[in-house]
């Protein structure tokens, strides 16, 4: 049970976190391009030793049960552990929690075979390599009924063909998880299947890796790539054949909410940031903080910050209690829908109340801008989980068959009446 105070054991963690992340860890954001790139030396000499650090203090892999080398805290410690590290982009490497690995290590563990765990779970796991999840298809997007990418069995080995888009950090990764129709006539959501592909295959060709739209031209992570009579062996199917979907979903509504923890550490930064300017800067003879719109906008950003906090709290919770995210699908497409608003709320505000400096790169504004819209699209559109929530919700109601609504007025007033004749008889 929780109940807005944590155990004072894992408070000192986390208060350990919090000093180590702002003191060590954020200074190493403004000298490591790519904490995913094992080639860079200076990501090589920095990083490492963050890491064992972390180790030492138990936070290491936090998203993952004791057998798999991680603490096992569950989703509610880890959101309280993951809104410190939100604020730094190196901080999730260096505890071990970064996205793709993180849910691609959680698929490993559940439906890898041992060779798998020894051969890819176990070098992820210790960030000596790094992993990639290629499912996105350029023609359709996340929506898995129109992928065309094909796996065909032969003999023993599948071959792939097809093209994946946005398939994240692929130009550094040592292995893909790819998703691809193994079964086109079967119902919409048997049809595909994950595999492990290494991405020294013959027959990978990275058409390009694309840039968003803050990245440096060249440096682009989101790999488009071409599957060109990949040949992997059978054994590389990953749960059973036709069960891609369900294989995804114990992967996605974790990477889900582990967006949100971090979010709400970033918009918080936003925010302190916000208020160290408006009590920092003046104009017309009075600081920003005195001007009414400046608090208006304070007291919004604060109280958007914190309903969205306490739903990724509560979600957290949940999934903890439940064991099962089939059974939050509901409060995960919740946050996952309002956190792009909130981001892109909070940060427009921090970056208007900073002025010129707010649109120039010294400031990371446009940074979470992007960070924000990235959000609303990664692991399926906003308008999506808009959809899965409003039929989770759906289901909780039933209609009436009645001419008028239950809570018809002149019904309910008659209804009362009855109830209550013989004392309004006796009146």
């Amino acid at each position: 049970m929780w109940g807005f105070q944590t155990d004072p054991e894992y408070q000192k963690l986390l208060d350990w976190a919090e000093e180590f992340v702002r003191t060590e860890v954020e200074p190493v954001d403004r000298l490591v391009r790519q904490p995913y790139d094992l080639a860079d030396p200076v990501r090589a000499a920095l990083i490492p030793p963050l890491q064992e650090k972390a180790r030492a203090q138990g936070l290491w892999a936090c998203h993952l049960g004791p057998e798999l080398g991680g603490p096992g805290y569950g989703q509610l410690k880890l959101a309280l552990l993951n809104e410190i590290l939100g604020r730094s982009r190196c901080a999730p490497t260096v505890f071990g929690c970064q996205a793709p690995d993180s849910g691609n290590s959680e698929i490993l563990a559940h439906f890898g075979t041992e060779e798998h765990k020894a051969k890819y779970l176990e070098p992820l796991l210790r960030n000596e390599i790094v992993s990639c999840f290629s499912m996105t298809e350029p023609q359709g997007g996340a929506d898995p009924k129109v992928f065309k990418t094909r796996a065909v069995l032969d003999g023993d080995e599948w071959v792939i063909n097809g093209e994946k888009w946005f398939s994240s950090n692929a130009r550094f990764a040592s292995f893909l998880i790819v998703v691809a129709v193994t079964d086109p006539d079967a119902p919409p959501y048997r049809q595909q299947s994950m595999f492990i592909v290494p991405t020294d295959t013959p027959g990978i060709r990275f058409i390009r890796h694309v840039e968003l739209i803050d990245e440096e031209v060249g440096g682009g992570t989101e790999g488009y790539i071409s599957y060109e009579n990949v040949r992997v062996p059978r054994a590389n199917l990953l749960g059973e054949q036709g069960g891609g979907f369900a294989v995804a979903q114990v992967r996605l509504g974790g990477g889900r909410i582990h967006h949100a923890m971090r979010t709400v550490g970033l918009v918080k930064w936003a925010f302190d940031m916000m208020c160290e300017r408006a009590l920092s800067r003046f104009t017309q003879g009075e600081v920003l903080a005195r001007k009414q719109l400046v608090q208006e906008a304070i007291a919004d950003t604060w109280i958007q910050i914190e309903q969205f906090r306490l739903l990724v709290l509560r979600t957290a919770w949940l999934i903890d209690e439940r064991q099962d995210y089939r059974q939050v699908r509901g409060d995960i497409a919740a946050i996952k829908a309002v956190m792009p608003k909130v981001m892109l709320d909070v940060t427009s505000r921090a970056l208007q109340l900073h002025g010129s400096l707010g649109l120039t790169k010294e400031m990371p504004f446009f940074d979470m801008l992007v960070a924000g819209y990235t959000v609303g699209l990664a692991d399926g559109p906003t308008e999506v989980h808009k959809v899965t929530l409003a039929r989770e919700v759906l289901k909780q109601h039933k209609a009436t068959d009645g001419l008028f609504p239950t809570s018809h007025l002149v019904a309910l007033e008659e209804q009362a009446r009855r109830r209550y004749a013989d004392v309004l008889a006796d009146l």
